[in-house]
């Protein structure tokens, strides 16, 4: 079962130290209906939704944390195919008529050359090392043919920090107080039936912010061939 509360902030946790590449994703900012309003960093959901294709589990509402950033961004024209409610303008081989209401392109933003790092506290960060090995299902970031590429894997002890490199890492809005840093209000998880979605409120820095000041964070431990680096802060982040 997965872990229901972060593990104290005193005590050193052992973890999985995840590493993905995405050559394109889009993540859509659901407070903007009717808009094609993209968020710069995935949500900790969707992170979870990939994260449940791996274990093949229904959903994984694990404690987790993360850094992500791009190395790019541009706008795409894509062809949306709404499908009518009343059933006038019915899909064939997935598309639907052109007209008011019907087939209309639109631009679609998207982030290139995606970079996410996912911390997961044991017993689930041995768990998932195992599922992302040999997946069950094909890993993606965002939409259904934004794939994720898992480029590293490794352990990780994580202790507690006062200061430590943000970087591009989610933090809660108490985590830190980086001047560049912009608050996103991102879903943690959404129900199988996306009916229910739970919400946060987090601070991601879009230019990697350097050694600071930090509350309620880790940093994973120096190595021993570098005992005096500054290493990456993490917040352990709660479902």
């Amino acid at each position: 079962m997965p872990n229901t509360a972060p593990p104290p902030p005193h005590e050193p946790v052992q973890a999985l130290r995840a590493t993905f590449y995405a050559p394109v994703a889009s993540f859509r900012d659901p407070l903007f209906p009717g808009i094609t309003r993209i968020l710069p960093v995935p949500p900790p959901s969707t992170v979870r939704g990939m994260l449940a294709a791996a274990t093949g589990a229904a959903a994984e509402p694990l404690i987790l944390g993360m850094a992500a950033w791009s190395e790019g961004h541009g706008i795409d024209t894509e062809t949306y195919h709404p499908i009518a409610a009343d059933g006038s303008n019915p899909s064939a081989g997935g598309r639907v008529r052109a007209g008011k209401g019907g087939a209309t392109a639109k631009d679609r933003p998207f982030l290139a050359d995606v970079h996410l790092t996912v911390w997961l506290p044991d017993p689930d960060g041995a768990r998932l090392a195992q599922a992302l090995r040999r997946p069950c299902y094909a890993l993606r970031l965002g939409r259904s043919q934004d794939l994720v590429h898992l480029t590293g894997a490794a352990r990780v002890v994580l202790e507690p920090a006062r200061t430590a490199i943000v970087g591009h890492a989610l933090a809660p809005l108490d985590g830190h107080d980086v001047p560049s840093a912009h608050t996103h209000r991102l879903a943690d998880t959404v129900s199988a039936d996306r009916l229910t979605t739970t919400w946060s409120s987090y601070l991601w820095c879009d230019e990697p912010a350097g050694a600071t000041l930090v509350r309620h964070a880790y940093r994973e431990a120096p190595t021993p061939a570098d005992p005096h680096e500054d290493t990456q802060a993490v917040w352990l982040l709660a479902p």
